[in-house]
């Protein structure tokens, strides 16, 4: 995570630069706020980042069955790291879910209530609820299989 924190803290000291640049030469307060947002966007995730990174700097765990290795010391961030040393099981991914869709529906027809009127962010708020509710419970199940 040192390489992802260290390019996005950067991304987010460039683009204030920019920012500060923008304001003392224009004045203008819509691109120096969006340029700020940038910066944020920057700085956030990878403070975020930086902050895991340093806290488990020293810890030690099992790496994949192999050997012990101190935390943050993935196959990328070692100099010396070949392909097999990031070979194994990466992770389980999750079958197919209709919640995602319902939730951005719900979401959808929430944002559509700032159109047409409160009475549909009711709507909105049941359908948001009623996914949060299907996909806590099917990832407590295990889901269709």
């Amino acid at each position: 995570m040192k390489i992802e924190s260290t390019f996005l803290i950067g991304v987010g000291i460039f683009f204030g630069c920019v920012a500060l640049i923008y304001w003392f030469l224009s004045y203008e307060d819509g691109g120096f706020t969006m340029l700020l947002g940038t910066c944020a966007l920057g700085f956030l995730p990878g403070s975020y980042y930086f902050y895991w990174h340093r806290r488990f700097r020293g810890h030690k765990y099992f790496f994949w069955g192999k050997t012990e290795r101190v935390v943050g010391t993935r196959p990328e961030d070692l100099p010396d790291a070949t392909i097999a040393d990031g070979a194994g099981v990466i992770s389980s991914f999750p079958g197919s879910s209709v919640w995602p869709f319902t939730l951005g529906m719900g979401a959808f027809v929430l944002l559509l209530s700032f159109v047409f009127g409160v009475w549909l962010a009711m709507i909105g708020g049941a359908i948001i609820l009623s996914a949060l509710v299907g996909v806590t419970a099917e990832s407590r199940r295990g889901g269709t299989h």
